[in-house]
């Protein structure tokens, strides 16, 4: 099976992860699909197949060499976004892309335009896998893990191509922040991996955000406003004194690059008390630490006008990989040459967001990204090139190869 035809079945799946469920996995729908795909690689020949009651699904292609190389994993999550409906996924290719307008459903007038989403000019020519408007894809990471099993299946029916032990891994609960809470790295027993979890072709990335979350609570007085002087404290009036005293241009909109934000992403409030909840990034550690102080200052600034109505919670969410990848840029240096061996011009860039490998790295799994090829994730207007998803399936077989030659 080729990696479209794998693509365009694992699609099907519905696999939304949900973070108020309190489970792992999240939701019944990965378990069913880390099941199918169990049944697929105990078809396809693999070893040391496991599925734990978690959902993490790990397998092993045995090496076809004598020598001593180092293990290399790979990995892919199972969950797709909360943020829009995975059910009824119906997945339509678009041949030769001509550059304009796609529409993808008519009755609704939504359209996947370049006036909008300019990226799909670099595609012109090429075949185009889109939704039909009412869900999002799910190529964020189901290519991913088309892209791994297909390039597994290429190297066992090719033997000429030699390897190492290569083991495999897919996880749940990506998508709300929980992909590897529960992952076992000895289990896994790779020296190193890569999660194939980033997007355009040609992505590299092994750099993400430091990354927290903090909840600010305002407890305010509520007394009849007739008759409030000197008396009432409107929690919410004091959570938006808070709001202001951050920097206007260092929220999300207004930051790119390795430039960090605080991000307000919530807010739930009366008279008698409000809670905001922030989220803080950036990639220098030290700057990222002086964030998490200035909320602490302004919460102080706050009490000292209205002693005790402001209380803080801050909780650190992951930290930048790169600390971790750094004493072993060898395994970056690898990527590269694998990508250009194979036509692909490397990009290497930082993650303006976390990824399992920054957790799994910190875990003593050092865990790079690499492109999948999917684009606009987490959403109706999500795309795939098919040459990209090729791209990335050669990737993987020409990393293994060069494992085993070095």
């Amino acid at each position: 099976m080729n990696v479209v035809d794998r693509f365009l079945r694992y699609v099907k799946f519905d696999t939304q992860s949900d973070e108020l469920t309190n489970l792992t996995p999240s939701t019944p729908g990965q378990m069913k699909f880390a099941q199918e795909l169990k049944k697929e690689l105990e078809e396809l020949g693999l070893t040391e197949i496991t599925l734990d009651d978690n959902g993490y699904l790990m397998a092993t292609l045995p090496a076809n060499i004598d020598t001593d190389v180092p293990t290399v994993g790979f990995i892919a999550h199972l969950d797709t976004s909360p943020d829009m409906s995975g059910h009824n996924v119906n997945p339509r290719m678009v041949k030769g892309y001509d550059g304009n307008d796609i529409i993808l459903n008519e009755e609704k007038g939504i359209v996947l335009s370049p006036a909008q989403f300019p990226e799909l000019k670099d595609y012109e020519g090429e075949t185009l896998i889109v939704t039909d408007g009412n869900t999002l894809l799910g190529a964020d990471d189901k290519a991913g893990i088309a892209e791994i099993i297909t390039a597994v299946e290429y190297l066992k029916n090719h033997p000429e191509v030699k390897h190492g032990k290569i083991r495999i891994a897919f996880n749940p609960d990506e998508e709300i922040g929980q992909g590897a809470h529960k992952f076992d790295v000895d289990l896994f027993g790779a020296d190193w991996a890569y999660t194939m979890d980033g997007g355009a072709v040609g992505e590299l990335e092994f750099e993400n955000f430091n990354a927290a979350v903090a909840k600010v609570t305002f407890s305010g007085r509520n007394v009849h406003p007739g008759y409030a002087k000197g008396k009432m404290i409107n929690s919410i009036r004091v959570a938006n004194q808070f709001a202001i005293m951050l920097p206007r241009w260092e929220t999300p909109e207004h930051t790119q690059d390795y430039e960090g934000f605080y991000h307000l992403v919530g807010i739930e409030g009366s008279v008698e008390q409000t809670v905001m909840t922030y989220i803080i990034r950036d990639h220098d550690r030290d700057r990222f630490e002086r964030r998490k102080k200035e909320l602490e200052h302004l919460t102080r600034k706050i009490n000292n006008e209205f002693p005790g109505v402001a209380s803080i919670e801050i909780k650190d969410q992951y930290f930048n990989m790169r600390e971790k990848i750094e004493p072993v840029m060898h395994i970056i240096d690898l990527v590269k040459q694998a990508m250009e061996n194979v036509g692909v011009t490397p990009k290497v860039q930082p993650i303006r967001g976390g990824t399992d490998g920054a957790q799994l790295s910190f875990k003593g799994l050092p865990c790079p990204n690499i492109f999948a090829g999917g684009l606009n994730f987490h959403g109706r207007f999500e795309f795939v090139p098919v040459s990209s998803m090729e791209k990335a399936t050669d990737v993987v077989i020409e990393i293994c190869r060069l494992v085993a030659q070095k």
